[in-house]
This record gives structure tokens, sequence and C-alpha cells, in this order.
């Protein structure tokens, strides 16, 4: 719970750094809201039953309906562009697996009422943000555009078959090439022949080589051609283009960036851009922050045109890869100094030390009861903390605290009374400050 609890606070402080406000909306919603928004897998994975008043209700399988329903309601008092961040459970009735979860926490932030194309290059630059913010160097954002796919399909004069066949693309990664393909034919009922077009194209792929979107010219071109010069798919790929300029201008790093034409996301609402994060040393446990531009999702509920984009990080997700590869810290202590107790006569002094420090902003536990130092070194050990203060009747004579540096075992003295407690809070401060770091530190 405690790096989880810290990768929500990452979440909230990044979210809040682009001007995102915080919301919440009830886990039940009425049945009606949910039902046909994601896509038939997540209607037959909706967790929903008639409450005792006679209503039809459903538990949300993510936070973006709900947001969109939330907008559409209360849009009249909200000023557009309306910027929010949501961290809260979901609940959906799937097969448990590793990362996936039937509840699992998503952080979401999202965009209302804009078409702007700032507005999908942010969300890019956001999770650029987050992924730095917890401590990973080594991921990759795939970004596509759902108008590229769109294209394709109104070339191919499948429009009507769109749905299924983006769904079964989604599992392109998963099934494999041959898998994919047959589910196509078998679920979308279209040949062989235009499911092999279909895939052809996803597999046009590319990690960005250069500063700016030019090194993926050829991609584009070759897209162009797949696409029959279709002029849905042409715009999409000029969008592709100005985002993935802007986010490189943002001070995205290139190399995090891949154009990945294979990502249709399987919820039926995206529209525009779409992108998901995977981790470079751990790929096979999926995205770990995925989302898209909607701009039709709200207009359900409303007939004000109120255009979406956002993205979500899947906490729990994010934190068994974590557990995979070993980041996650062995032992964690919610306060970082721990005061070592030995003198039952000092007990009333070592409360106003432990009252001082935290009045000083600094987190710290007291040992309960006076044991051997040897002891109480093993409980700061098994529990994670930084720092253990330790003061016995010679330090107490004296006037002065062992500061001792629990990770690399250096210790320091710190001049310390009651009346003037500065030397030691400075002394704990700057010990703090130079093992601070991200999560992964």
């Amino acid at each position: 719970m405690i790096p989880r609890e810290r990768i929500m606070g990452i979440a909230r402080e990044t979210f809040r750094s682009f001007g995102f406000a915080p919301i919440d909306t009830p886990a039940l919603e009425l049945l009606e809201v949910l039902s046909g928004k994601g896509s038939d897998e997540t209607d037959r994975q909706l967790y929903k039953f008639t409450d005792n008043g006679g209503r039809n209700v459903g538990m949300r399988f993510d936070l973006t309906v709900p947001l969109a329903r939330f907008a559409a309601q209360h849009i009249s008092k909200l000023s557009t562009p309306f910027k929010r961040y949501h961290i809260a459970p979901v609940w959906r009735g799937e097969n448990t697996q590793a990362g996936r979860y039937r509840e699992f926490v998503q952080c979401d932030f999202d965009t209302i009422g804009t078409l702007s194309v700032v507005a999908d290059i942010e969300m890019i630059v956001v999770i650029d943000s987050l992924m730095r913010a917890i401590g990973f160097d080594r991921f990759t954002i795939r970004v596509n555009n759902r108008a590229v796919l769109t294209g394709l399909l109104e070339h191919l004069g499948l429009v009507e078959k769109a749905t299924p066949m983006l769904r079964s693309l989604d599992k392109l990664p998963k099934i494999g090439r041959g898998a994919t393909i047959q589910e196509m034919v078998d679920v979308a009922g279209v040949s062989a022949e235009q499911a092999e077009a279909v895939i052809a194209m996803a597999q046009c792929s590319e990690r960005m080589s250069g500063d700016n979107a030019a090194s993926y010219d050829a991609t584009f071109a070759k897209l162009l051609e797949v696409t029959g010069g279709n002029e849905t798919a042409k715009n999409g790929i000029e969008r592709l283009r100005e985002t993935v300029n802007g986010a490189i201008a943002a001070g995205v790093d290139p190399k995090r960036l891949q154009l990945d034409v294979s990502i249709a996301r399987g919820l039926d609402y995206y529209t525009g851009v779409i992108v998901e994060t995977f981790l470079d040393d751990l790929p096979s446990i999926g995205s770990v922050c995925s989302g898209g531009r909607y701009d039709n999702l709200a207009g359900l509920f409303t007939k004000q045109h109120l255009p979406g984009i956002g993205a979500s990080l899947g906490l729990d997700r994010l934190l068994a890869a974590m557990q995979q590869l070993e980041l996650l810290p062995t032992a964690a202590t919610p306060a970082p100094v721990l005061i070592a107790f030995f003198d039952s006569e000092r007990q009333n002094d070592y409360l106003r030390m432990a009252t001082e420090l935290r009045r000083q902003g600094i987190a710290c536990e007291m040992y309960p009861e006076p044991k051997k130092l040897g002891a109480q070194l093993k409980y700061a050990d098994d529990k994670g903390f930084q720092i253990a203060l330790i003061a016995g009747k010679d330090e107490w004579t004296a006037g002065k605290v062992q500061v001792k540096d629990l990770r690399n075992k250096v210790s320091i003295e710190a001049v310390y009374s009651h009346d003037s407690p500065s030397g030691l809070v400075e002394a704990v401060r700057s010990m703090l400050n130079q093992s601070e770091g991200h999560l992964l530190a």
C-alpha cells in the first residue's frame, strides 16, 4: 500500500501541474449510462443488478464514461476546456491474470470541450512526465490515430464492419497474425484478403529514429499508399505528424515514441489519437497507461458537442509489473525517522523530540518501549526507516543526538535541546534530502 499510495500521490501532483482538477463520481451508475458505451466485451464484463429501489444499475468499468455523463450533466456550470483527474477503483468481471483484476484502480486525466491538437500533444506529455516522475526511464509510448484505421476501412469498403474489425485488430499483439486474420473472417465476416490488407497496414510500425516526425516520412508514405490516398486517413496521418512533433517540442524524448498503427484500443468510443505505454523491460504485461480522443462520447448524453481526450494509468497493472521487475521496495514506512527509546526516565523528552520534529514537517515514529539498541535497529531495518535518532544517557547529558543513516550506515552528531531543536531538525532534513528520489530510487 505504501508504494501504491506514493504512485497515486505522484499522479495527483503531475496532473495538477498541468492544470487538471479532481472530481469524483459514484461507483454505481444507471445501467443505461454504462451499457453500449465501451464494447461488447465490457458489456459482458459489467457487474449489474437491480437495486432495492427497482433501478437497473451497474458498477463503472472505467472512469471515462462516468466523466462523459458528468460533463454532459453539469456543462452549463463548467467552463471549457474542462480538465479533470480522477483516481478511483473500477470493476470488470473478467478472468484474473497477472496485472489484470476484477477490481482495479485507474488514475485518469481528461480534457473536455476542445478539438485542438494541443490537447492531443499534452496527453502524451503528461504520460511521459508521469512515468518519469514515478522513476521509469525505459518505456515506450506507442501512438496511432483511429482516423488512419477508419480511412483504410473506408478504402476497403468495410466501414460498416469497423467495430468488430478494430476489436480484432486490438488483439494482434496477443494472439498473432494468423489468429487475428481468422477472427476478422469469423467475427466481422470479411474475406481473408481484406483482413490481410488491414494487418499489412497495422504492421507499418516504426520507432522514432530522429528528433522530429520527419523520421516517419517513409512510413507515412507507405500508409498513404496502403489506404489509397483516402482523405480520412490522410487527415489522420497529418494529425499524427503534428502530434508527434508537438510532443517532442514539449520535451518528450523522441526515442520514447513509436508509431504503431496496430493500436486500435478495444473501446468503441475512441475517434482520434490513441496511445499505449509499454515498459521496455516487461512489454508482455501490456500497456500500463493508455488513452485517446473520444469526440462523440459525451454526445450520447447531451445534444451539445463535447469532444474529449485523456488517458489512464493502470495502477494495479503497473504495480504488478514493478513486482515482477523487482522494483518495489522490500520494506517501507510512512515515517522515515525512528526515534530510539532507551531511558525510561527520559520518556517525556523523547516524546517532545518527536513532537518538535513533526511540527517542522518531519514524519517520525518513536519506539514505544526502552529496549537494547540492536533490537530497535533491527525493527528499523525491517520496517525500512531511513534514519534512526539515538540518544542515551551520555547523549542527553552532552546535549547531542546521533543521527544515523540506516542505508549507508553513516552517523553524525547534532546539537539538540528542547529550547533549541534547530540543529537536529537541519541535520535530519539534510540527511533525508540526500536520500530523496523518485519511487524507484
